[in-house]
């Protein structure tokens, strides 16, 4: 199973909680590209770009969905980028966690540096929404994490995961 979301949409807390609940393991993009790399990913930003993190991140996609069924939560961007989502969709299920903008940035206030949130988050929390929203909606399936605590929305993936996938 693939999360996919906004930064912020809650995919890391209910990731963990999914994984418990499904009794499988829980797998971060974001933290294995750093551990891979040997550098957080605002350093790869800063000294490699873009292009060199979404390299990394499809290769970190790559090795977690050759392992055995886990959940991954992957980046918030890497739906958005050509190739990802069809080459996954044949070996996971994805599951889109939304929020809105707004909602994102409050979760994300005290969290760390996020380098395309650099400047205006809200601004450019809306701008990521409006770019990745047609990518978000071709997942499988999509839970709504507003208002919810991670708990509930752990409980609807895992349903999800249940009917929809083969957990």
């Amino acid at each position: 199973m693939v999360l996919i979301g906004l930064p912020g949409s809650g995919k890391s807390a209910a990731g963990r909680s999914v994984a418990a609940l499904l009794a499988t393991e829980c797998e971060d993009l974001d933290d294995a590209i750093a551990a891979a790399a040997g550098r957080p990913i605002p350093t790869i930003f800063a000294q490699s770009g873009e292009p060199a993190f979404r390299d990394l991140e499809r290769a970190a996609m790559s090795r977690a969905l050759a392992r055995p069924p886990h959940v991954i939560v992957a980046g918030g961007g890497w739906a958005a980028q050509p190739g990802n989502l069809e080459a996954a969709a044949s070996d996971a299920l994805i599951i889109h966690l939304s929020c809105s903008p707004e909602t994102a940035v409050a979760r994300l206030a005290d969290g760390p540096e996020r380098p395309l949130l650099a400047v205006d988050r809200v601004a450019a929390m809306r701008r990521l929404h409006a770019e990745r929203a047609t990518f978000y909606a071709r997942a499988d399936a999509a839970v709504s994490t507003e208002g919810r605590d991670v708990e509930a929305v752990a409980r609807e993936v895992a349903r999800l995961a249940r009917s929809l996938g083969t957990w």
